[in-house]
Parts: structure tokens; C-alpha cells; sequence
């Protein structure tokens, strides 16, 4: 700070005060005023605090949208109510500009308060207005991302319009989970196929089908993956993430095997080895996206 480090007005303030500053700026020919020193010794400034015109508040509003929109690209329409300000005739006092002032009381002493340095400013009124905005779900866009309308927002008396955003949100889709540009998802398969075989044609979100097929023995909790079957990049959209399936197995419930279906099945597979209490089968509860994890670690 400029009198804490000149150490000529540093005697001199501790002697006698801004009286003693006022007169060395007076007296030699100091380039700043009065002021300006008070305002590099205690961190404040002269004249008004900000040159900033006033802004209403910002919005910040939730846009649900589905998976397919965020894969496609859509545009979206909305209407957006809100209350605007208009010209009216005559004049107003109000707070646009206000000013610090500093009251010398003494050597050492002093008072800072705020002053209204606003002329009268044209009238106002408030009127309830209705805009079309459009927003556009771009192919790939995450969930969370912001879309932003500036001045869009709330109105200020003296100032201008805040800013309107969309905070873009995913809707929860019933077949696919989404994690950056990889799309998850479980197919189930009956007992039979998972012995001879399989071909499933999964509908994706743009309506074309992902051929899933096998035709060798299936076990449960096996993960299929599809290299470019995700999402689309949102930075790059032609290059798409991956598509991983979750194979889960599907034994029959109603129905007990008969002594020869026993027979013909033991004849086929051959007797497993008995484990030892010791040695038990970890479990495996059936969750897509984790059973993926746990073969990633």
C-alpha cells in the first residue's frame, strides 16, 4: 500500500493523521488525491463502488429430455413467461448510482457512508410478456450441460435482464443405461439357447438393429460388447462410444425334469467336482453394470 510503504507519510500519519496527508498533498504536489491515498491505505476506492450497470437475477431452470433426443438431436420449443419493463411517462427517484463518502472527524478518525448521486431517471412500468425460445439437443449432449439465453432472466428496475439457462437432464430410459458415451443394457436368454445358441435383433435408439448372436454355450452373466454402438461424441459426433450386453440366463420355473430327461442330461454334461465347505461359490446378484466393474478390477 502506497503510505504504508513511504515511509515519509507513514511518520507523517502517525504524527497527525489524514490532516497531515491532506497537507502533504497540497503542499508538494502529489499526484493523487486525498482519497485515493485513504483509498490505497484502507483498500477502497473514490467515486462509485462499480461501473457495472445492475442485472436482474439469473435463472437457472431443469430440461428433461430422453435418451433418444440426446442421440438423435432435436430442437425443442418453450414458451417462457415473464414480466419485462416498459417506458411510462415521468420521472423516478431510484438507487442506480451511489457514491462512497468519507467525513473526516479528527486526526486518525473518519466516517464512510453511501450516498444516491442518481439524477431523476425515466419512469417504468412492469408488463407480463411471453417468448418463444428454441433449444437445441445436440447429438452426444451430457447430462447436466448448460444452455444458456442471455438476458433472458429476470428484470432489474434500474438495469438490465439477467441471464435465462437450461440445465439439460436425461430422462431414466427403460432399456439403456448411459455412463459418458457407453450405453449398458441386459438381454435375457433361456436355458436352451444358452446350450445351442442365439439371435436377438435389440432395437437402439435410432430404430436400427444391433444383431446380438452366439452359437456356443452362453454362461450367465457373460458381457457382449459392441464397439460404436454407444453414444455419440458430443465434440466429435460421427465417432460413438461402445454398447456392452449382459447376458443373463433364464432357468425354468414351471416344471420339474422327469427321470429321463435326468438321464440324458447326465449323460451330457459330465458330473461337476464337489466343492469343499471351505472353498464356497462367491455370490452373484445380477446387476449388468456391476457384474461389468467387477471384471474390469
Amino acid at each position: 500500500l502506497q503510505v504504508l510503504s513511504d515511509p515519509k507519510k507513514r511518520s507523517i500519519y502517525d504524527q497527525e493523521g489524514f490532516e497531515g496527508l491532506k497537507r502533504l498533498q497540497a503542499g508538494g504536489g502529489e499526484e493523487s488525491h486525498f482519497e485515493d491515498l485513504f483509498g490505497s491505505f484502507f483498500g477502497f476506492s473514490r467515486g462509485p463502488q462499480s461501473d457495472e450497470t445492475p442485472r436482474g437475477e439469473n435463472v437457472v431452470a431443469d430440461l428433461w429430455v430422453t435418451l433418444e433426443e440426446m442421440y438423435n438431436g432435436e430442437f425443442i420449443e418453450l414458451t417462457r413467461q415473464k414480466v419485462d419493463k416498459k417506458s411510462s411517462p415521468g420521472l423516478r427517484k431510484c438507487r442506480c448510482r451511489r457514491e462512497m463518502r468519507t467525513t473526516m472527524l479528527g486526526p486518525g478518525q473518519f466516517q464512510m457512508h453511501q450516498v444516491d448521486v442518481c439524477d431523476d431517471c425515466p419512469n417504468v412500468k412492469f408488463e407480463p410478456v411471453e417468448r418463444t425460445l428454441e433449444v437445441e439437443v445436440e447429438r452426444g449432449m451430457a447430462d447436466g450441460h448448460l444452455y444458456p439465453f442471455p438476458s433472458e432472466g429476470e428484470v432489474h428496475v434500474d438495469g438490465d435482464h439477467g441471464d435465462l439457462t437450461f440445465r439439460i437432464r436425461q430422462q431414466k430410459h427403460k432399456v439403456f443405461h448411459r455412463r459418458g458415451d457407453d450405453l449398458y443394457t441386459n438381454v435375457t436368454i433361456s436355458l436352451l439357447e444358452s446350450l445351442i445358441g442365439y439371435r436377438i435383433a435389440l432395437t437402439h435408439l435410432d430404430g436400427h438393429k444391433v444383431i446380438l448372436e452366439s452359437d456356443k454355450v452362453t454362461a450367465p452373466f457373460s458381457i457382449i460388447h459392441k464397439p460404436g454402438e454407444g453414444m455419440p461424441n458430443h465434440d466429435h459426433p460421427n465417432k460413438f462410444g461402445s454398447l456392452y450386453v449382459t447376458i443373463h440366463v433364464e432357468y425354468p420355473q414351471d416344471r420339474q425334469l422327469t427321470d429321463t430327461e435326468r438321464m440324458s442330461l447326465s449323460q451330457l454334461f459330465p458330473s461337476a467336482d464337489i466343492k469343499s465347505a471351505e472353498e464356497p461359490t462367491p455370490a452373484r446378484a445380477f446387476n449388468g453394470l456391476d457384474r461389468f466393474n467387477q471384471r474390469s478390477k
